[in-house]
């Protein structure tokens, strides 16, 4: 399944240890705060309890993972203004 996790985690050490989590399960970076990629069910599950135990005792934090189909996607519109590669 393909998947799009965006967070809003306001201590920096979990943020980190977030968008790493996200990249140890093949997932890539798209903004600051959002990640997509391809995972099979069994992963998708495994990484929700993965975060769901790093974040337990967060003070603030926010993770949301959108199931995405491929009529959606087909759907994507991108609008990119003075954007770089090196900015993310």
């Amino acid at each position: 399944m393909k998947i799009l996790l965006i967070y809003d985690i306001t201590e920096d050490k979990l943020r980190n240890k977030t968008a790493n989590m996200c990249k140890d399960y093949g997932l890539f970076r798209v903004q600051y705060s959002a990640f997509f990629g391809e995972i099979s069910r069994n992963l998708h599950g495994e990484l929700t309890r993965r975060l769901k135990d790093l974040l337990k005792e967060s003070g603030r934090s926010s993770v949301i993972i959108f199931p995405l189909s491929q009529d959606s996607l087909e759907n994507v519109v991108k609008l990119d203004f003075n954007y770089s590669e090196e900015a993310i």
